[in-house]
């Protein structure tokens, strides 16, 4: 990644772009073309052969076909050559298409041996900090002193990300594509370690081997370095049960956005969002709370930022007295004060003033001050007075000791010059309302990382997929639960109606009847509530059919319905799923995901996230739920899941019925595998 001497195997336009991109990035090293027949390739003289070559390089970009690319891999490692970017595509990507892609991916691995190599089916890489170029197209970037690392699966997308004009310094853009020998992973953790790099940005399609990824965030954590991911696609590996409500409510992407919070990773949803975080977080880091103040000269762009912060998890705090009596005495008595803050045009062009006002927003309890203020246009524009509010924020900075940042409304109206001249003075340039809030709103979740992000320990990887999958009846689920501590009710099996109507009596009335067999029993009629009387459990019976049925206590006082389910993730982890349960499961889609395994805090916090959690708390009069007991409940389902986790497929509660005495499991489905 920081070559001393580049050979470019080639003569196509792609080839010649490298070379010519060595020349343009600075690259003080010797690069060598080679090519069998042409001369020179962009200016420079050409060896015939990589066996004619001076010495070893210690960086190669292969841009032949893919057949030659494996023979040319040979000859570098044969030679002890450092690494080398695999251009061609038409391996494992493309083995649909043509039907020997993963075999000569796996011969292109064994010729490279101890050699590094980067893709297949991949641009290589910018080294922005030393001048290296292993590219084979134009890129919008530029050398500098430090800055952030961007990994990503996408060769296009990377070079989108070069292309930025927001004023975000990068030090390496890193391609992978197929990752054939070295994984998104391996070579994320060598960009964290150069101590130039402030952040790290990955795009990723799959997580790919788990434990590498695992390791990877461990050692940005420990470094210091915060991680901004984008993902896009859905895992290959991830399971959607059809049979759970689990599987059709958590997706194939819970498991990834349950991962990366486990391991402390902000997440963002578009490569605008990871630009913006990634230069909000190389200037100042996390932001020690999600409290902002936001100051505008527009009661307009103030009333929207204030509507946009209700959707993010970020505030925007009343003003304290200290904060209004500061405000006041900068801004007269005029001025309705309030966060975020209109301060109008009276101050406006006074450098003093605005500092004054900006510094009384600053309050300890305020993570960064937020000037929202869009720039005119450079070639038609003056743009002296909006300068004047750069110099207050930095005034302001300097006397309170907090970051600020400006936030435009538009991408078009932060200018590259003006961000850069920011991002020189220290104040934050974003560019952008949704963007921006994107940005603060990620500082912030890595921020509170240390206090909640990964408190149980790494998350629990699955082992291989179990085999030969059968479902558990729900008398064999209850039992299995049962063992490990999950409450559930007094039950009794019944093979015919009368034995039903005997069975019910002995447990006591009302109670519950199930037909055995069927997974979603609401939808198909085959539960009956409420039950009063011998009579009517016969009677009920009878209507159901079956063969096998499953008498219980009828359990009252609910508080609340809760789902609780676990599904295996092969990509990302058992993937814990909390959410409002009962009949209105899937309508409410009210659920939140965590990674096994989870401490009673982890769970306490997210049944706070969930849209029924005033309901648990007593809603209105109501009383509340036995916090205490559903907590435990969940941790004993855990508890069960673990102790199967080879064999485990699925397993869920719904609903998990919490009262204000205790939580009781009145349905389960487990679905069990064997070892392979």
């Amino acid at each position: 990644m920081r070559p001393a001497s580049i050979a470019v195997v080639g003569g196509g336009t792609w080839c010649a772009a490298v070379v010519e991109g060595c020349r343009r990035i600075g690259f003080a090293g010797p690069v060598w073309p080679v090519h069998p027949t042409r001369p020179e390739i962009a200016g420079l003289p050409a060896f015939a052969s990589v066996a004619a070559l001076p010495e070893a390089p210690d960086a190669v970009f292969i841009g032949v076909n893919r057949a030659a690319s494996i023979e040319v891999l040979g000859a570098l490692s044969a030679m002890g050559a450092g690494g080398a970017v695999c251009f061609a595509s038409g391996f494992r990507e493309s083995t649909s298409e043509t039907g020997d892609g993963a075999a000569l991916e796996a011969a292109l691995v064994a010729a490279a041996g101890p050699m590094r190599i980067l893709g297949p089916n991949c641009y290589g890489f910018l080294n922005l900090l030393d001048g290296a170029s292993l590219w084979p197209d134009q890129h919008g970037a530029e050398r500098g002193t430090r800055g952030v690392a961007i990994v990503t699966q996408s060769s296009n997308l990377a070079l989108n990300l070069t292309m930025q004009a927001r004023g975000l310094p990068l030090a390496y853009v890193v391609t992978v594509g197929n990752q054939a020998q070295s994984g998104l992973p391996e070579i994320a953790e060598t960009l964290l370690e150069d101590p130039r790099v402030t952040a790290l940005g990955l795009h990723v399609e799959g997580v790919g081997h788990l434990p590498a990824f695992i390791a990877m965030a461990a050692r940005a954590r420990a470094l210091g370095k915060p991680v901004v991911i984008l993902k896009s696609g859905s895992s290959e590996g991830a399971r959607a049960a059809a049979l759970s409500h689990t599987g059709s409510l958590a997706g194939n992407d819970a498991g990834a956005g349950a991962l990366f919070d486990r391991l402390g990773m902000a997440r963002v949803r578009t490569p605008a969002e990871m630009v913006e975080a990634l230069k909000l977080l190389h200037a100042i880091g996390p932001l020690s709370s999600t409290r902002i103040g936001v100051l505008s000269s527009s009661g307009g762009e103030a009333g929207i930022i204030a509507d946009m912060v209700e959707h993010r998890a970020l505030d925007c705090p009343p003003l304290t007295q200290t904060q209004r009596d500061g405000l006041r005495a900068a801004l007269g008595p005029k001025v309705a004060l309030a966060n975020p803050l209109d301060y109008h045009t009276y101050i406006w062009g006074d450098r003093d003033a605005l500092a004054r006002v900006f510094a009384a927003m600053l309050a300890p309890h305020i993570a960064i001050g937020v000037a929202i203020l869009d720039f005119p246009r450079p070639d038609r524009c003056d743009a002296a007075a909006w300068e004047i509010v750069i110099e207050a924020c930095a005034d302001a900075m300097a006397a309170t000791g907090k970051p600020m940042a400006i936030l435009s409304s538009l991408t078009e109206t932060m200018p590259e010059a003006t961000a850069k001249a920011m991002m020189a003075r220290g104040v934050v340039p974003l560019a952008g309302f949704a963007e921006g809030l994107a940005a603060l709103e990620a500082a912030a979740r890595l921020g509170q990382v240390p206090g909640q992000g990964h408190r149980a320990g790494d998350p629990l990887v699955p082992g291989p997929e179990p085999v030969n999958a059968r479902l558990l009846t729900e008398a064999q689920a209850k039992a299995l639960l049962a063992e490990h501590g999950v409450p559930v009710p007094r039950r009794a099996l019944a093979a015919s109606p009368t034995e039903a109507a005997e069975a019910a009596a002995r447990i006591g009335f009302p109670v519950v009847l199930k037909a055995l067999g069927v997974a979603h029993k609401t939808e198909a009629g085959a539960i009956a509530l409420n039950l009063s009387d011998a009579p009517a459990v016969a009677a009920a019976a009878a209507r159901m059919g079956g063969a096998e049925f499953l008498v219980e206590e009828m359990v009252d006082g609910s508080v609340a319905e809760v789902l609780v389910g676990i599904l295996r993730d092969p990509a990302h982890g058992f993937v814990l799923t909390l959410g409002a349960g009962g009949v209105l499961t899937e309508v409410l889609a009210d659920t939140t995901s965590l990674l096994l395994p989870v401490r009673a805090d982890d769970i306490d916090a997210a049944l706070d996230r969930l849209r029924i959690a005033p309901l648990l708390r007593g809603y209105r009069g109501r009383p509340a739920a036995d916090r205490a007991g559903l907590i435990a409940a969940i941790l004993a389902v855990q508890d069960c899941a673990m102790a199967h986790a080879a064999t485990l497929l699925e397993l869920e509660i719904n609903p998990l019925i919490a009262t204000p005495d205790r939580a009781v499991a009145v349905d389960a489905l487990i679905q069990l595998g064997e070892r392979p």
